[in-house]
């Protein structure tokens, strides 16, 4: 199960994850993003209450970096000590920018 909550003010948009970012949960985060990402510049993504994060969940992190990289920027706060791991064995922490 995956709870999203998303603030959105002007050009800057703050989701926060609470649960898990997996292959069930990944199409519903991805749908939110692709309608509220028109004219946003600067993503936050708080997963502070973030428990798991999948290889779909990975693929998704991927995309919306690939589309903020265009737009303007993206980083992730509150990432646990499990999640951080699975970013550095995956090379992901290399890629994404991380607070």
């Amino acid at each position: 199960m995956l709870n999203i909550a998303k603030n959105i003010e002007g050009d800057s948009a703050v989701y926060q994850l609470e649960g898990r970012l997996d292959t069930v949960t990944a199409p519903e985060f991805e749908k939110e993003l692709e309608e509220s990402l028109e004219g946003i510049r600067f993503l936050t993504l708080d997963f502070e209450k973030l428990d798991y994060i999948s290889s779909a969940g990975l693929r998704l992190l991927l995309s919306a970096q690939k589309r903020m990289n265009a737009q303007g920027e993206m980083k992730i706060t509150g990432v646990n000590e499990t999640i951080l791991e699975i970013f550095e064995i995956t090379g992901f922490s290399e890629i994404l920018t991380i607070e």
